[in-house]
């Protein structure tokens, strides 16, 4: 069970579709009270409105680009600052992008590495004291399956998923016994917009297992409520990750250009 503490908030980055949306609906029907963030306010406000009057509870909403300067520091005060105290931060806010590398828009690439990245670490920064002053709070970052090897034609999405991956290990033991759970959530496919966002086109066959959003958002709730660092919601993705430990570290990435290789891109969003 989520327990925040009396009068906190569950903070939802990138909340108005896919995997943020589906753990926005899960926090609803355990009653937790919600700060949504995304760009998109008509989306936003609307889903706000939707799960303020299934739930019964507080659900805000704030339109902001997170990947804009300053992001975390306007919504630290537009929450702690505020008297609205964050026992639940959600980085779910991200993207990524298909194709060569030297293929990609370098101005795409620093957006999702500021995104990805710099925007989880400054907003955690910011939130994190406040819950270690008061024993009490919860992190869920989700990462992917894709932190846990390189990724040939998504190369800077998958080193920024191993950055989230490694630092929420890293926060998770050094928070231990201190009131505050972290979690990384490491979905594969999951059938959401987030293919057609990094531009692979809609005809591409897809060659691995996929979850629906609210699958794996219940995962990484479940996950988050019994203390485990890291959540993997689909058991075949599990399977290849750990067997993975056990063959030369020069072969998933041979693997991995084969197969995105063959793969359709389109023009991203």
């Amino acid at each position: 069970m989520i327990a925040l503490p009396a009068g906190s908030y569950a903070l939802v980055t990138g909340a108005s579709a896919g995997i943020g949306e589906a753990i926005a609906r899960g926090l609803a029907r355990r009653k937790v009270p919600q700060i949504l963030v995304a760009r998109s306010e008509e989306r936003l406000a609307a889903l706000a409105d939707e799960l303020r009057a299934s739930s019964g509870v507080a659900v805000e909403a704030i339109a902001l680009d997170l990947a804009s300067e300053g992001a975390g520091e306007k919504l630290a005060a537009a929450t702690e600052g505020a008297g609205k105290p964050v026992g639940l931060l959600v980085n779910n806010a991200g993207f990524g992008f298909y194709g060569p590398d030297e293929d990609q828009e370098l101005d795409r690439k620093l957006r999702m590495l500021k995104l990805n990245v710099e925007f989880l670490v400054d907003l955690t920064h910011r939130l994190l004291p406040a819950m270690r002053a008061r024993r009490g709070g919860y992190v869920l970052n989700v990462a992917s399956t894709a932190a846990f090897l390189p990724v040939p034609y998504m190369a800077v999405y998958a080193a920024t998923k191993a950055f989230v991956l490694s630092y929420s290990q890293a926060l998770h033991e050094e928070l231990s016994g201190r009131g505050v759970a972290v979690t990384a959530l490491c979905p594969g496919t999951t059938r959401t917009d987030f293919h057609r966002v990094a531009g692979l086109a809609s005809g591409a066959k897809n060659p691995f297992p996929s979850l629906s959003p609210e699958t794996v958002a219940e995962a990484g709730l479940r996950g988050l409520e019994r203390g485990k660092a890291i959540v993997v919601p689909n058991l075949l993705d599990s399977v290849w990750i750990f067997t993975g430990r056990f063959v030369p570290r020069t072969l998933p990435p041979r693997i991995g250009a084969a197969v995105f290789s063959r793969l359709k891109r389109s023009s991203p969003v």
